[in-house]
């Protein structure tokens, strides 16, 4: 299934939910990520779902896997779509992760892995990171490890995409940030599409946060983005 996500990086509850009074017909997918969830609490979880929208809770945990197991069992107790950590944390990780997610029953949220961040190049990687080898060869090795864990995805670039689907398959989901409208300022972002670009090469859902959230008309831009990328 693909969609657009909308990444609500607001500093506030009220600016979020001010943001999505404006959306009468549409019910969105969005992306809670680390300023508001920090700012707002768990409570915003809650109150955006009542509204009936899709959550992909992006908090990027990272951390020894006794620790993110036990921080992901608490996050499996709320009612999101998706979360995500860093492929970088490895294998041992990934899977602890995967059992503090799953809750008695069986079911939980879509669990995704980052690769590399979109604001990340092949300089900063090899003279910060110290990582020599090319970015693309980096991302599918991530990638890789992810689905053999069992998680359910990965964060990547729209550019990496399709070669994540040729490396672990059509189901394994490809979330990708770093897209723009064609013309749009690309702010922090280093490897970026346009929606239908993204579509093209592979994309299972986009995020897009500034291109809709500061447009003149967020409705507007929202279907703009939409018609772009399911339709192509």
């Amino acid at each position: 299934m693909k969609d657009v996500i909308v990444a609500l990086d607001f500093p506030t509850a009220e600016k979020t939910l001010s943001f999505l009074d404006m959306f009468k017909e549409e019910k969105l997918f969005v992306k809670i990520g680390m300023e508001l969830f920090y700012s707002a609490g768990p409570s915003i979880v809650e109150r955006i779902k009542a509204r009936g929208h899709k959550i992909f809770l992006d908090l990027k945990l990272h951390d020894i896997p006794n620790t993110v197991k036990r921080a992901m069992n608490v996050l499996s107790g709320l009612d999101v779509d998706m979360v995500n950590l860093h492929a970088a944390g490895g294998s041992a990780m990934m899977k602890a992760a995967l059992d503090g997610l799953t809750r008695a029953d069986g079911t939980r949220p879509l669990l995704i892995a980052v690769t590399q961040l979109t604001s990340t190049n092949q300089q900063l990687m090899e003279q910060e990171l110290l990582i020599k080898l090319p970015i693309d060869e980096v991302v599918m090795s991530y990638a890789r490890n992810a689905a053999a864990c069992g998680l359910d995805g990965v964060v990547c670039s729209p550019l990496e995409a399709g070669k994540v689907h040729e490396a672990c398959g059509m189901e394994f989901l490809t979330v990708t940030p770093g897209v723009r409208f064609a013309g749009g300022e690309v702010g922090d972002q280093s490897r970026v599409t346009t929606p239908a670009e993204a579509a093209r090469l592979g994309s299972d859902y986009i995020v897009m946060g500034r291109p809709i959230t500061a447009a003149e008309d967020p409705v507007a831009a929202y279907r703009r983005a939409v018609s772009e990328f399911l339709e192509k």
